[in-house]
């Protein structure tokens, strides 16, 4: 060791050392442990406030590598992925206009429809024997870029729309859980959308329509909405239209969100893998009136997540000959028996939401 150095660290040392005195020995030793447990806060604050601002730049490194490296198919999937998300989108809209996200995200997109569903695709599921009303199937989903769980209902007069409460600005939903356990639900899924800027929304204010039990809790009875809902004859409908031409219909329960995936067997065209990969939420119908409830994970290292595309393969796997996507994201919950059977993307845990789909 330098002599300067050894001056240094006496010098160090001896302003650390409480005099063992009284009076004003004592206080100087006092005001000396207030110093040192200054500095040692000091140095940790430093430390943590280095390494968030190194992840930070690491984080928009790795950002900008894919959003302007070689491969334009990362790109285009990071970015379809990022702005699904309610909080994500900012690491796109740092680096894009919202003409370029625009082209970007038309690359991976659903096309609308205007069909609706045709009831007497499905079978009459009236004379169900005892044994196949009570038969609830749980299948575990394992694809290439995501896992989950399929549901299987054979009885669809069990599936219907649970909400959480009296909706507004001022109100707060549910967690998924609460909401099937008040109505002594065997299990509940998420459904709906609602208003969620900056990801930090309360679930209190759907967004669309909301019908349940037949009556209309939430919307405006002459306003389109993307309906996805079950009706009288306990037929899955999917398809654009009023509230009023739902309730009409017979529609006895129904939310928005979408898009619809499958329609009278026929799937909807998709562009590339029409979305980002994020957990996913789909319901569907298959011709012998069984409902079908899919819930992907996603945002993890073992499953990134979904495409619109994956699950409208998916829901063709099970026979599915109307299908439509659910809200998804942190939002996606499967619950059966008393306990959450998938993984919550959220650090948070289950988030409140304004409506489930329940099984009683």
């Amino acid at each position: 060791m330098q002599e300067d150095d050894l001056e240094l660290d006496l010098e160090f040392l001896d302003d650390d050392i409480d005099e063992p005195a009284s009076g004003d020995n004592k206080n100087k030793g006092t005001i000396s442990t207030k110093r040192r447990i200054g500095r040692i806060f000091a140095r940790i604050g430093i430390c943590l406030g280095t390494t968030i601002v190194l992840l930070l730049i690491g984080l928009l490194g790795v950002v900008h590598i894919v959003e302007f490296g070689p491969s334009k198919t990362a790109r285009n999937l990071f970015v379809n992925s990022a702005m699904e998300s309610s909080a994500g989108g900012i690491l796109v809209t740092l680096f894009f206009s919202d003409e370029e996200i625009a082209q970007i995200r038309a690359l991976n997109s659903v096309q609308k429809t205007d069909e609706v569903t045709d009831s007497s695709l499905i079978s009459d599921t009236s004379e169900l024997t005892d044994e196949e009303k009570n038969l609830i199937e749980i299948v575990d989903i394992e694809k290439g870029t995501y896992r989950g769980k399929m549901m299987i209902v054979r009885d669809p007069s069990r599936v219907l729309v649970g909400i959480s409460g009296e909706y507004g600005r001022d109100c707060k939903g549910r967690k998924v859980s609460e909401i099937a356990d008040s109505y002594g639900a065997i299990a509940a899924t998420n459904a709906g959308g609602f208003y969620d800027a900056g990801g930090v929304g309360t679930g209190g204010e759907p967004d669309g329509l909301v019908i349940s039990e037949g009556e209309l809790k939430w919307g405006d009875p002459g306003t389109t909405y993307e309906v996805i809902g079950i009706d009288n004859n306990n037929v899955l409908v999917v398809g654009n239209m009023t509230a009023q031409a739902a309730l009409d219909r017979g529609v006895r329960d129904a939310v928005s969100f979408g898009p619809v995936l499958i329609v009278n067997e026929e799937p909807v065209e998709v562009n590339g893998r029409g979305s980002g990969l994020n957990p996913r939420t789909a319901i569907g119908q298959r011709e012998d009136g069984a409902i079908l409830l899919a819930v992907i994970d996603g945002r993890q290292v073992n499953s990134p997540g979904a495409s619109y595309s994956d699950i409208i393969d998916l829901m063709l796997e099970y026979g599915a000959v109307n299908a439509a996507n659910l809200d998804g994201g942190s939002s996606s919950l499967m619950y059966y028996k008393g306990e959450y059977i998938n993984n919550c993307s959220s650090m948070y845990g289950p988030r409140d939401l304004p409506t489930t789909i329940i099984v009683k």
